[in-house]
C-alpha cells in the first residue's frame, strides 16, 4: 500500500476551506478580560539593600530600598488610607514584581464612588497618558493620569519620600518618591473595570495599587484643619494629646480623621476618644473611646491618614469638643496646623484619653497636630473655604471663635432656605495659589503649607461630603511678586479642577492691604488686576463674594476701612470677620445640580 504525503500548505488550505468560522477566529487577535491588578504585575521595583540588583524599576537598575519602606511602615501588604481611599501595597514589594508598566491593561475594580485612587510613580521622567473606566451598565468614560517621576517629581505633592536610592552598584542619597493620585468617575455607577493609561513619550507610567474612593454619603463634615507643615513637637513620648475643635454643625454620630502628611516614619497611636468640653481640658461626661478598624489604636504609615470607626455621640452644632490620643512611642516631629488660635492640652506620662477630667493636662499647646477632621453623622454635606491666613483667623481673638468661618456657620444654624451645611475651614496663614511656602518634605519651621493648587486634591476633593468651595486667596501671592496673570491662571486652573469633581466653585477678590510693608504700590495694582479678572465673565467661576468691596476704605481703596483693620493693614480683627461672613448671600453656596 503506497504512503501519501500531505505537505503543511495543503493541510492548512484544507482546514481553510472546511473550517472558515474556526479559522477567522484563529486570526482575530485576542483581548484578555480584566484581571486583579497583582496578576498584571510585570516590573519590580523593590530591592532589599543587601542585594540591590534583584529589582529594576527604571530600566537602568535603580530601585527602592526595601529597607527605606519598612522605616517609613510601608511593610508588604500594608493598608494605606491616602486622601479618602484605601489602598495596599504590594504583598510582593521585595520579594517580586510589585507593579505594573501601564500600557491599557484591563484590571478588574469594582465598587462606586467619586474617583479612582492609583498609587504609582513614574520613570524616564513625568508618565501621562489616557485611560478608561467601564461601568457595570455599559457605559465608560475617560480620565488622564499623571504619574510624577519618581526622582525628580514635586515633593509637594508626594505621598512619601524615601532617602535613598539603591543601584547595581550599591545604595546612594538620593531621594525617591511614591504618588497617591485620584481622578473623577462618575457618581452614581458601579465600575467594572478600569482600562490602565497608555502612557505618551519615553517615560513609563508603574502602577502599585489603584482602588476606588467611596462616595462619605451618610456623613457630612463639621470640622477641619489643613496641614501646613512638619515641625517638630514635644518631644512626646507616652503623653496623651487633648486637642479642642469647634464644630460647625451637629449629629448623632461621630468620627474623626487623623493624617500623617509629610512624614518620614510612622506614629502609633494607642487609643482615642472623643468627648463634649465642659471647661478647659475637661469633659461634659465620660469620654467616648475611639476603635480604628476594630482596633483600639491605629498606626500611621508615613503620609497615610486613619479614620475611626463610628460612634454614637450626640454632637451639638458650634460647640467644642474635646479629641483626644494617646502617643506611646516617642513623637519628635509631626504634622501640624500651626495657627489654631485655640489653646489645647497636653498630659504627663501615661494614656489619660479616657479621662474626664483635665486634671492630667498639664502642658498645653497653641497648634493642632495630626488631627485634620470630625464628619458627623448626617446632615446635607460641606462647604470647603479655601484660604489663606484671613480665613484661617489670624489676628481673630484667641479661644473665641471669630474666624469668619464660625461666623458663617452660625449664620447657615440661624436660618432655614438653604442647607444648614457643615463649613469646614481650609485657611493655612501665609499661603498662596501657585507657590509652595513649606517644601512639601522634612522638618521645617514654614508653615506655610504647599501651594493652593498642589493641596487643593488632600484639602478639598478628598474632604467629607464637599458640596461647594469658596477660593479666597491671592494676597500673599501679589505681596511676594507674582503676577496678576499668574494668579489667574493659578485661579482658573482651581474652578476647572473642582468642576471636573462635581463641585460648586465661588471665588472671592482679595482685599485690600495699603500700609503693610509688602503691599507696594505694584503688588496693589495685581491686586486689582486680579479682581477684575474674579468680576469678569472669563473667570470660571460659579459666583464671586465681593470681599475687596466689603472691606475697603471708600476714601482710600487700596486701604482697609479703620474698624475692619486689626492694626497691621493686611489682617481684620473681629468686626471685619464678621463683615465678610455676612456679605455671604448663603444661596450662592448651594451645590451643582
Amino acid at each position: 500500500m503506497r504512503r501519501r504525503t500531505w505537505g503543511t500548505t495543503v493541510l492548512l488550505a484544507l482546514c481553510a476551506g472546511l473550517c472558515p468560522h474556526t479559522a477567522a477566529q484563529a486570526a482575530a487577535p485576542h483581548r484578555p478580560g480584566p484581571l486583579p491588578l497583582e496578576r498584571l504585575f510585570d516590573n519590580r521595583a523593590v530591592s532589599d539593600d543587601r542585594s540591590p540588583a534583584r529589582a529594576d524599576f527604571d530600566g537602568a537598575g535603580g530601585s527602592l530600598s526595601a529597607q527605606d519602606l519598612t522605616a517609613a511602615g510601608w511593610t508588604p501588604g500594608t493598608g494605606l488610607g491616602v486622601e479618602g481611599a484605601r489602598l495596599t501595597w504590594p504583598r510582593s514589594a521585595g520579594s517580586g514584581p510589585d507593579n505594573v508598566r501601564a500600557n491599557g491593561q484591563r484590571v478588574r475594580v469594582s465598587g462606586q464612588g467619586d474617583a479612582l485612587a492609583f498609587l504609582v510613580a513614574g520613570t524616564g521622567g513625568d508618565a501621562r497618558g489616557p485611560g478608561a473606566v467601564r461601568y457595570a451598565d455599559g457605559t465608560r468614560s475617560g480620565y488622564t493620569l499623571t504619574a510624577p517621576d519618581w526622582r525628580a517629581g514635586p515633593l509637594a505633592t508626594k505621598t512619601v519620600a524615601l532617602p535613598h536610592r539603591n543601584t547595581p552598584g550599591g545604595q546612594l542619597l538620593d531621594r525617591t518618591r511614591l504618588y497617591v493620585v485620584t481622578v473623577p468617575v462618575r457618581a452614581h455607577r458601579r465600575i467594572a473595570s478600569v482600562e490602565l493609561p497608555r502612557a505618551t513619550g519615553g517615560a513609563a507610567l508603574h502602577v502599585f495599587a489603584l482602588s476606588v474612593r467611596a462616595a462619605t454619603t451618610g456623613w457630612t463634615g463639621t470640622w477641619a484643619a489643613s496641614p501646613a507643615g512638619y515641625t517638630a513637637v514635644g518631644p512626646w513620648a507616652d503623653r496623651t494629646v487633648r486637642l479642642v475643635v469647634h464644630t460647625s454643625v451637629g449629629g448623632p454620630r461621630v468620627r474623626i480623621r487623623l493624617d500623617n502628611t509629610f512624614a518620614s516614619t510612622p506614629v502609633r497611636i494607642g487609643s482615642a476618644s472623643v468627648a463634649v468640653r465642659e471647661a478647659g481640658a475637661a469633659a461634659r461626661g465620660a469620654p467616648v473611646p475611639l476603635r480604628f478598624r476594630g482596633a483600639r489604636g491605629a498606626r500611621l504609615p508615613a503620609g497615610a491618614q486613619a479614620y475611626s470607626d463610628p460612634v454614637g455621640l450626640r454632637v451639638p452644632a458650634d460647640a467644642d469638643l474635646l479629641i483626644s490620643f494617646h502617643l506611646p512611642d516617642p513623637v519628635a516631629a509631626a504634622p501640624v496646623h500651626s495657627q489654631a488660635l485655640q489653646t489645647s492640652y497636653v498630659s504627663g506620662p501615661g494614656d489619660h484619653a479616657a479621662e474626664a477630667a483635665g486634671t492630667a493636662y498639664t502642658a498645653t499647646l497653641a497648634y493642632w497636630p495630626l488631627l485634620t477632621g470630625v464628619d458627623v453623622g448626617g446632615g446635607p454635606g460641606s462647604v470647603v473655604l479655601l484660604g489663606d491666613s484671613i480665613t484661617d483667623g489670624v489676628r481673630s481673638t484667641p479661644d473665641a471663635n471669630r474666624r469668619w468661618p464660625n461666623v458663617l456657620a452660625r449664620r447657615l444654624l440661624a436660618q432655614s432656605d438653604v442647607p444648614r451645611y457643615g463649613v469646614l475651614n481650609a485657611g493655612i496663614s501665609a499661603n498662596r495659589v501657585v507657590a509652595d511656602r513649606y517644601p512639601g518634605d522634612g522638618i521645617s519651621t514654614d508653615t506655610g503649607g504647599v501651594s493652593a493648587l498642589r493641596r487643593l486634591d488632600r484639602d478639598v476633593f478628598a474632604q467629607t461630603s464637599a458640596r461647594t468651595v469658596v477660593v479666597f486667596q491671592g494676597v500673599n501671592d501679589v505681596r511676594w511678586g507674582a503676577s496678576a496673570e499668574q494668579v489667574e491662571a493659578g485661579l482658573r486652573e482651581v474652578a476647572r479642577r473642582a468642576h471636573a469633581r462635581g463641585l460648586r466653585v465661588v471665588g472671592a477678590t482679595i482685599t485690600p492691604c495699603g500700609g503693610e510693608a509688602l503691599c507696594t504700590a505694584a503688588a496693589d495694582a495685581e491686586r486689582v488686576a486680579v479682581n477684575g479678572f474674579l468680576r469678569g465673565p472669563g473667570s470660571g467661576f460659579d459666583g464671586v463674594l465681593d470681599f475687596d468691596a466689603v472691606l475697603r476704605d471708600p476714601a482710600e481703596p487700596s486701604r482697609m476701612r479703620v474698624e475692619f483693620d486689626s492694626g497691621d493693614h493686611l489682617h481684620p480683627g473681629d468686626a471685619g470677620l464678621a463683615a465678610l461672613a455676612h456679605a455671604v448671600p448663603l444661596t450662592t453656596l448651594t451645590p451643582r445640580p
